[in-house]
């Protein structure tokens, strides 16, 4: 069973940088053919783009991101802030699918901070060896049920500082349990949230912190963990590594990358995938 994401700030949260007004529209013109494309047929160049342009694109790029994923959020099942964590802590160099087919079992058995302190290690291995890298990911289970039960009677914390001393958890981590079980905003930079903010010009940075800290100054605050979802929801199912559905591609207006893949309506609408599909195509005018 999956919890819903919580898309709220904590209460008392602040919404971030101050608004940034724009009348732009949030979807991009269509072409006589239905594709969506910038004026003049590809990208505008965005080299002498000020902040407040980029501040203003980014905020109308996550708008356009929340009409074609509306229902984008954490894709790991998970019932409780424990199993987000320990399903994160598996998640590494594994698929999301991979992860979901394998923790029925193992949350069946292991219910609580307890159980993973106490638990045996030949056995826990078993458990989670689908997911791969499974001797170092039992040593975080084991090690984060005990540092649980010595420093927090069991329970997760809520805070990053406190999350991110947590052995398994790094701050990517601490951002998924905190956005997606404790509604407190988060940035979550994975490889396709990496990926996609730099071939969209919002940063040239490599490194996941700072990438985090730059996001975090163009988008509310507010809006940060949705942005995660919906951008990693659009890593996955357009704008692929290697063959991005340019021409099917609804941040096509906005995108200094527009051109990278495939323009062509046709050919860029059969890169799309996942259950979105055919709604993400009707947006485009396919």
């Amino acid at each position: 069973m999956r919890v819903s994401p919580s898309s709220a700030a904590a209460p008392g949260a602040d919404s971030g940088p101050s608004a940034v007004p724009t009348s732009d529209a949030a979807v991009p013109a269509k072409t006589a053919r239905g594709a969506l494309t910038p004026a003049g047929g590809k990208a505008k160049s965005r080299a002498k783009e000020t902040h407040t342009g980029l501040v203003r694109r980014a905020r109308r790029m996550n708008r356009t991101l929340a009409l074609a994923f509306p229902d984008a959020h954490c894709e790991l099942d998970f019932t409780t802030p424990l199993e987000l964590a320990v399903a994160t802590i598996l998640s590494a160099q594994c698929t999301d699918v991979r992860v979901n087919l394998t923790t029925p079992a193992l949350f069946a058995k292991y219910r609580s901070a307890r159980d993973y302190a106490e638990a045996n290690r030949t056995e826990l291995e078993e458990f989670i060896r689908p997911t791969g890298f499974y001797r170092n990911k039992t040593s975080s289970l084991i090690g984060l049920g005990q540092a649980l039960v010595e420093r927090y009677d069991g329970e997760l914390p809520h805070t990053l500082a406190q999350l991110v001393e947590l052995p398994g958890i790094g701050r990517k981590t601490a951002n998924v349990i905190l956005g997606n079980a404790f509604g407190v905003p988060g940035i979550t930079v994975d490889t396709h949230f990496g990926r996609l903010v730099r071939r969209w010009g919002w940063t040239a940075e490599e490194d996941p912190v700072k990438v985090e800290h730059i996001v975090g100054a163009l988008i509310e605050r507010r809006d940060w963990t949705m942005l995660s979802h919906r951008v990693i929801f659009h890593g996955r199912r357009v704008c692929h590594a290697r063959k991005p559905a340019c021409g099917a591609c609804v941040l096509a207006k906005d995108c200094p990358s527009y051109g990278t893949g495939p323009t062509d309506p046709a050919t860029a609408a059969a890169l799309v995938k996942g259950p979105e599909t055919e709604h993400l195509l009707e947006l485009v005018g396919l």
